[in-house]
């Protein structure tokens, strides 16, 4: 009887894959590229802006292919592996236009709240100005 194997991953390896995955988030909204953000959200995601506005995963897909960034990169960045859930805390840093002109050189604290569910997905996120 044939045995199967399976790959344990350690909380070194997942964290770099969430690591990896939020550097990918903003690199790819840098580049206006909906479509390589959309696999790393879940269709439940949740985000709430700096601003207190709340955000779901259309809308951060659509913005997503409107707003300019000269900068938009992370840094920073620690996880917290639990299981199948994984929290990430770092650092934003933004200088660009929105889609309805306004103007946004920001640095920002984010914590975001990831589930293996198959793969892992964003499920929340969160983010508070940094006064600087």
């Amino acid at each position: 009887m044939a045995q199967m194997k399976t790959k344990s991953f350690s909380s070194g390896d997942i964290a770099s894959t969430i690591t990896q995955m939020e550097e990918q988030w903003a690199a790819a909204a840098k580049a206006n590229d909906p479509a390589r953000i959309a696999v790393l959200l879940a269709d439940i995601f949740v985000g709430m802006d700096a601003d207190g506005s709340m955000q779901s995963k259309s809308s951060i897909l659509a913005r997503t292919k409107s707003d300019k960034w000269e900068i938009n990169e992370v840094s920073d960045v620690k996880v917290m592996v639990h299981g199948n859930m994984a929290i990430a805390t770092g650092a934003w840093q933004g200088k660009g236009t929105l889609a309805d002109g306004k103007m946004v050189d920001e640095h920002e604290r984010w914590l975001d709240t990831w589930l293996r569910n198959g793969k892992w997905q964003c499920i929340a996120s969160a983010s508070t100005a940094v006064k600087t």
